[in-house]
């Protein structure tokens, strides 16, 4: 018995040990199983980490595209606003040209009005002037219709108005019939000498 009493402790040795053995083991697999659980723990944290600086980049992208659409949307604008503003400078220089242009018309009508307001006094002095010799004339032919008569108080008379009119001065120096004839004025002042005293 006492043999069996000692072999009895070597049973259960082993058996304790087995037993250990699996203590161990489920202590390694506890361990095992606490390190893979922490393991998971550290990638989700990480992924968390990564998604959560994956939509920090994805806001600062969309913020700086917002920031970068407005600064074009500026910047076209702005553009535009050069545009319109070339524009009206063309159209500012167009006019000025147009206002040169015009300007110069202006000066040329002006000289050509002075020219013809020159043109036109000229023409009424020559015709006072005509009208003067026709009425010089027509004083003439009377004098000298009378002249041939012999009316010499007619004569006087004519020679008279003729004078306070200053009709003498307009009468023709040149013979209109030819150089042989006396001229309209040498022939009223050869009356004059002949009548007046």
């Amino acid at each position: 018995m006492a043999e069996d009493r000692q072999t009895a402790p070597n049973l259960s040795e082993p058996t304790q040990r087995l037993t250990q053995a699996e203590l161990d083991a489920r202590r390694a697999s506890r361990r095992a199983s606490q390190q893979r659980r922490r393991r998971n723990s550290v990638f989700q944290y990480i992924a968390i980490l990564f998604m959560a600086a994956f939509v920090l980049l994805l806001y600062t992208f969309m913020m700086e595209r917002r920031q970068s659409q407005q600064q074009i949307d500026d910047l076209k604008q702005s553009a535009s606003t050069v545009q319109t503003l070339q524009g009206l400078m063309n159209e500012n220089s167009q006019l000025k040209e147009n206002v040169n242009q015009l300007n110069s018309q202006i000066k040329e009508l002006n000289r050509q009005l002075d020219a013809a307001q020159e043109e036109k006094a000229e023409m009424e002095t020559q015709a006072q002037e005509s009208k003067k010799v026709v009425e010089a004339m027509s004083w003439f032919w009377q004098l000298s219709d009378a002249s041939l008569r012999g009316h010499l108080n007619q004569c006087r008379t004519l020679i008279t108005s003729m004078e306070e009119a200053g009709m003498p001065d307009y009468l023709p120096k040149e013979s209109v019939i030819g150089e042989e004839s006396l001229s309209p004025a040498e022939r009223y002042t050869q009356v004059y000498n002949r009548v007046m005293p």
